[in-house]
C-alpha cells in the first residue's frame, strides 16, 4: 500500500519526469488520466484510492513532490 501523502490538503502533486516513448500503452492511458502530457508537466490532484493506483502504476515515470 502507498504511504499517505504529507500535506494536509489532502492532495498530492505528481510530475511527469520520463518519456512515453517505448513505454506500454496501458501505462500511456494511466499517465493521460493523470492529466499528465509531456515531460515536466506537474498536476496537483486530489489524494484518493484511484489517484494513489495510477501513481502505482507508473511509478518508474512519475514523481510525487511535496
Amino acid at each position: 500500500m502507498a504511504a499517505k501523502h504529507k500535506s494536509g490538503g489532502g492532495t498530492v502533486k505528481v510530475r511527469l519526469v520520463g518519456g512515453l516513448r517505448g513505454v506500454r500503452s496501458r501505462h500511456r492511458l494511466s499517465v493521460r488520466a493523470l492529466g499528465l502530457n509531456r515531460t515536466g508537466d506537474v498536476r496537483e490532484l486530489k489524494d484518493s484510492p484511484q489517484v494513489r493506483g495510477l501513481i502505482q502504476t507508473v511509478n518508474y515515470l512519475v514523481r510525487v513532490e511535496d
